[in-house]
C-alpha cells in the first residue's frame, strides 16, 4: 500500500476511535452511577410514567396511529435516549409537533390504518435517526444555534391550532378523511356537523372539564391520567359502546416487537426524506432548548454532539421496535427535574414503567373511549399555544416577531415540513441580516473621557472622526460598513483622518481587508490618513498575513490607551485646533488655548498659492549653515509644542500674537516660518505679506518635513 493510502488509513482509524466515544456514553453513565441515586431515579421515573402513559397513546392519535405504537415509541425512547444522549434530564419520546409533521408526512404515501402507513411510520423514524446520528457524529451540533428559539414558539402555536383542528372530528364523532391542512378539515367539519354524535361530544368536553379542575385545584395529581381511567370506567358501566362511542380497542401485551419494514425502498425514502429532515429538525431544536433549559438551572455542562447522537439512536430503535418517531419533551423533561431525578436512569425507569404498565393494564384500554383522548389532546394543544411567552416576544424584539409570526402562519397555510423550512430560512435569514448591517456610528468621550460613548446629539470633532464597529469584518458585512463610512465622511467634510475601533471585530476576511483598503485610499487622497484601535489577534494576524499592515503602516495601529492621545500629538493640526476648533471633544483638548478672533486669521482656501513662497527643508539647513546669510527661523506653533519640538536656533512666535508682533520683525533680513505640518506657517506668510513684508517663506512640510529629511530636532 502506498504512503498515501497507510495515511489515510490511520485518519479513518483515528476517526472511527474518536467517534465511538459518542456510542460508550452508557458505559459512562452506569460506571458513574451511585447508588445512593437509586431510590430518587426510580421515584422520579414513576411519576413521568403516570404523565407519560397517557400521552403516549394520545400522541400516536394525533398521528393516526395505534395506541401501541405510542407506548412502544415511549418504552424504547425513553430509554435509548437517556442512555445515548448528554442530558441527565431531558426525557424523550413522543411527542404532539413531531406526531402533527409525522401524520403531515405519512399521508403523502398511505392511508391510515393500512399497513403501508404503518410500515412508513416506521421507515420514517429510522430515516429521522440517521439524520440525527450523522449529524451528531459530523459535530454539526452548532447548527442549532441558528435557529431562533422564535420557530419554535411560533411552530408550536401552530402545532397546538392544528391538533385542535384535527382532534374534532374525533371529539364530535364524525367521519371525515385525515388531512394535514385546516381549510379542507374546518370545510369537512363544517358540511358533517348535523352528524355529531353527542355521546362521544359528552364525554370529550367531561374529560376537558376533569382536567382543567384538577389542574386548578390539585395540580400536583395526574389530571390526564384520571380522566382518561374515569372515561374508560363510566363507558364500561354504562356500556357506552352499544351507544356508538367507540374505543381504542385492545392493546396487546408484550415487549416491543421488530417491525416489518420493506428492505430499502427507495422510491418510499425520497418520499419521506422532505418530512424526515423537518422532524429531525424540529426534534433536535426541541431537545436542545429543552435541555439547555434545565442545565441552566442544575449548571450541567451539556455536548450538542451526544445529544444529536442519542436523539438520533432514539428514533432508530422506536423505528426498528414498532415505535415512531420521537423528540424531547419539555413537560416530562419539567417533570423528572421537579420529581427529584438525580440520572439519566430516571428516564430509563420512566420506560420500565410504562412496559410494566402497559402488560397489567392494556385490558382497561377496551374502554377508553377515542373521544376521551381527543379531550386530553385538546387540553394539551390549547397549552402548546404559550401565550404569555409571545407576548414578551411581541414586546422584546421586532425581528423575533417576524420569525414567529412567519413560522405560525406558515404552520396554518403550508405543508408542516415546508413550515418548518419556512421557519429555519426565517431564522437564519434574520442572522444573515443582523451580522451583515452591523453598529457602525461614531463615538465621543464621555464627560469623564474615560470611556467612549455613541454620538448622538454630541459634538464629534471637525479634524478627526472616530467610528466604532460591532461585528465582523466579513464579504456579508463589507459593503454595509465601507457605506456608512463614507456617508460619515461625507456629512463631516473636515474629518480627514479616521480612527476606527476594532475592539468587538473577531472576524476578517479577504473582503473587510479590501474595505478597509478603499477606505484608506480614500482619505490618503483627501490628504488625511486611516488609524486601527482595539485591534484583536486573529484579524492582526490576518491583516498581516494579506500584507495590509504593510500598506496601512505598522505606526497606524494603536494602542487602546494612547490612541487619540498619539492621534492629537503627532497627526492633528494643532493650528487647527486653536484658531479654528471652538469645541473641546477630547481630554487632550482640555488645556488647549483657544483663539478663534485673534487677527481674523483666513482660512487656508483663501490664500493665493502664488503669493506663498516656500523653502525645502534641505534649502532652509543649507542658508542656516551659511555664515552670511541673515535669515530668521520662526516657529509659530504654540510655546507648549515649541519646547518639545522645534528647529535649533529658530524663534518662538505663536500665530496669534504674529499681528500684534509681525510689525517689529526685520524687513530686510528672510524670515522662513515654520508650523507642524505647514499649515498655520502658511497663515503667518500671508499675515506678514498684508502687512507689507516681501522676504517671507514658508518651510514646506512643516517640522515633520524637517524631520523626515533628517535634520536635527531641539527639545526644551
Amino acid at each position: 500500500m502506498s504512503t498515501t493510502g497507510h495515511t489515510n488509513l490511520r485518519r479513518i482509524r483515528a476517526w472511527l476511535k474518536e467517534e465511538s466515544v459518542y456510542f460508550q456514553r452508557p458505559v459512562r453513565v452506569f460506571q458513574g452511577y451511585e447508588r445512593s441515586s437509586l431510590r430518587p431515579d426510580l421515584v422520579a421515573g414513576l411519576t413521568v410514567a403516570v404523565v407519560l402513559l397517557p400521552q403516549a397513546m394520545a400522541y400516536a392519535m394525533i398521528a393516526e396511529l395505534p395506541p401501541q405504537m405510542g407506548l412502544y415509541a415511549a418504552i424504547v425512547a425513553a430509554i435509548v435516549g437517556a442512555l445515548w444522549g448528554s442530558s441527565q434530564h431531558l426525557h424523550t419520546g413522543p411527542t404532539n409537533a413531531a406526531s402533527l409533521l409525522v401524520l403531515a408526512s405519512l399521508l403523502t404515501v398511505a392511508q391510515p390504518g393500512t399497513p403501508e402507513f404503518l410500515a412508513a411510520a416506521g421507515y420514517m423514524a429510522i430515516i429521522v435517526g440517521v439524520c440525527r446520528l450523522v449529524m451528531g457524529l459530523l459535530r454539526m451540533g452548532v447548527l442549532v444555534n441558528f435557529v431562533a428559539d422564535s420557530v419554535i414558539v411560533g411552530f408550536t402555536a401552530g402545532a397546538g391550532l392544528l391538533i385542535s383542528v384535527n382532534q374534532l372530528r374525533h371529539l364530535l364523532r364524525v367521519e371525515i378523511a385525515s388531512s394535514p391542512e385546516v381549510g379542507q378539515t374546518l370545510k369537512a367539519l363544517t358540511a358533517e356537523i348535523t352528524s355529531t354524535h353527542l355521546p362521544s361530544l359528552a364525554m370529550g368536553l367531561g374529560v376537558i372539564v376533569i382536567i382543567a379542575l384538577l389542574k386548578r385545584f390539585r395540580p400536583h395529581l395526574p389530571a390526564a391520567l384520571i380522566g382518561m381511567v374515569l372515561a374508560a370506567a363510566v363507558t364500561a358501566l354504562f356500556n357506552l359502546e352499544d351507544r356508538g362511542v367507540l374505543a381504542l380497542g385492545a392493546i396487546p401485551r408484550s415487549l416491543p416487537p421488530m417491525a416489518d419494514l420493506p428492505f430499502l425502498d427507495f422510491q418510499l425514502i425520497w418520499n419521506l426524506t422532505p418530512g424526515a429532515l423537518a422532524v429531525a429538525a424540529i426534534g433536535l431544536v426541541e431537545a436542545m432548548s429543552i435541555s439547555r433549559s434545565v442545565a441552566s438551572q442544575t449548571g450541567q455542562r451539556l455536548d450538542s454532539n451526544q445529544e444529536f447522537v442519542g436523539q438520533g439512536m432514539a428514533s432508530i430503535f422506536s423505528g426498528f421496535l414498532s415505535g415512531y418517531a420521537v423528540s424531547g419533551s419539555f413537560t416530562r423533561t419539567a417533570v423528572n427535574h421537579g420529581a427529584g431525578a438525580h440520572s439519566p436512569l430516571a428516564s430509563v425507569f420512566s420506560g420500565l414503567w410504562v412496559l410494566v404498565a402497559m402488560i397489567l393494564l392494556a385490558p382497561l384500554a377496551v374502554y377508553l373511549p377515542k373521544a376521551a383522548l381527543a379531550g386530553v389532546l385538546l387540553v394539551t394543544a390549547w397549552g402548546m399555544v404559550d401565550r404569555q411567552e409571545m407576548r414578551r416576544v411581541v414586546r422584546t424584539s421586532k425581528g423575533d416577531t417576524w420569525i414567529m409570526g412567519s413560522t405560525l402562519a406558515a404552520t396554518i397555510i403550508l405543508p408542516l415540513e415546508f413550515a418548518v423550512l419556512a421557519g429555519m430560512l426565517v431564522s437564519f435569514a434574520r442572522y444573515l441580516i443582523k451580522t451583515s448591517t452591523p453598529g457602525v456610528y461614531p463615538v465621543v468621550p464621555d464627560e469623564s473621557f474615560r470611556h467612549f460613548i455613541k454620538a448622538q446629539d454630541e459634538v464629534v470633532c471637525p479634524q478627526l472622526g472616530v467610528m466604532e464597529i460591532e461585528g465582523s469584518l466579513y464579504f456579508g458585512a463589507a459593503n454595509h460598513i465601507e457605506e456608512v463610512l463614507r456617508e460619515n465622511q461625507e456629512q463631516n467634510p473636515g474629518q480627514v483622518f479616521l480612527l476606527l475601533r476594532l475592539h468587538m471585530v473577531d472576524i476578517c476576511d479577504v473582503s473587510g481587508i479590501h474595505m478597509l483598503e478603499a477606505v484608506v485610499r480614500r482619505y490618503r487622497k483627501r490628504g488625511g490618513d486611516v488609524f486601527l484601535e482595539g485591534v484583536r489577534p486573529g484579524v492582526l494576524h490576518m491583516i498581516g498575513l494579506y500584507g495590509f499592515e504593510r500598506m496601512l503602516g505598522s505606526e497606524n495601529i494603536l494602542n487602546t490607551d494612547n490612541a487619540i492621545s498619539h492621534i492629537f500629538h503627532k497627526v492633528l493640526h494643532p493650528g487647527f485646533c486653536i484658531y479654528e476648533c471652538k469645541e473641546r471633544v477630547f481630554g487632550e483638548c482640555q488645556a488647549l488655548p483657544k483663539d478663534y478672533h485673534a487677527a481674523d486669521l483666513p482660512e487656508l482656501s483663501e490664500i493665493p498659492e502664488h503669493r506663498i513662497q516656500e523653502l525645502a527643508p534641505s534649502e532652509v539647513r543649507f542658508l542656516m549653515d551659511d555664515p552670511n546669510s541673515d535669515l530668521v527661523v520662526i516657529d509659530v506653533g504654540e510655546l507648549g509644542e515649541y519646547r518639545d519640538w522645534h528647529i535649533e536656533g529658530s524663534f518662538s512666535l505663536p500665530l496669534r500674537r504674529l499681528t500684534a508682533e509681525g510689525p517689529g520683525l526685520p524687513r530686510a533680513s528672510g524670515v522662513v516660518f515654520v508650523s507642524r505640518m505647514g499649515r498655520r506657517s502658511s497663515l503667518a506668510v500671508h499675515i506678514m505679506q498684508d502687512l507689507g513684508h516681501e522676504k517671507v517663506y514658508n518651510l514646506r512640510g512643516g517640522m515633520l518635513a524637517w524631520e523626515a529629511a533628517g535634520f536635527p530636532i531641539a527639545v526644551e
